[in-house]
């Protein structure tokens, strides 16, 4: 009886090994595409002095801003380079404008707003940081300048995105 119990012991633990190895991290796919700031994970890169500094580089590179389809909640890969941008903008006091888009998809007047909450989303971030309002602003384009032409998923996820630009 002793014996019976240690097998399906055993089975359990080894029927639990085997699913904790086989589970995966990876992100949902969430209909986004190909986004430059997935996978960044900040805490990982880099060294010392030098690594925070090309860390710093390589998030302030990013000026480009991903969303989900129709949606306008800032994303964790996002809020990174953005902290960076805002540490910037608070120590030169420079103006940047938050450019707003979507993809094709909905009525004009929809991704025109649609455009907008994108935009301020940002920008509420960025004055949650401590950057002055006054040094941004806001324009939504909706549809009407896309990153990328295309039907296709990947394209449409090129196109839901902020530029920030100096």
């Amino acid at each position: 009886m002793e014996m019976l119990k240690f097998g399906k012991l055993a089975a359990l633990a080894l029927t639990l090994a085997v699913a904790a190895g086989c589970s995966s991290k990876g992100a949902e796919n969430t209909g986004e595409g190909t986004n430059p700031n997935n996978g960044y994970d900040a805490s990982t890169q880099g060294s010392g002095t030098d690594g925070m500094l090309a860390d710093e580089a390589a998030l302030r590179a990013i000026t480009t801003f991903y969303f989900a389809y129709d949606s306008s909640d800032l994303l964790p890969e996002a809020m990174r380079a953005l902290d960076v941008h805002a540490k910037d903008l608070k120590g030169d006091g420079s103006r940047v404008v938050l450019q707003g888009n979507t993809d094709e998809r909905g009525t004009r007047e929809y991704n025109m707003a649609l455009g907008e909450r994108r935009g301020m989303a940002v920008q509420r971030y960025l004055v949650l940081q401590g950057v002055s309002p006054a040094q941004l602003e806001v324009v939504s384009y909706g549809e009407e300048r896309p990153a990328a032409t295309g039907s296709d998923e990947e394209s449409m996820a090129q196109n839901r995105r902020v530029n920030l630009v100096k």
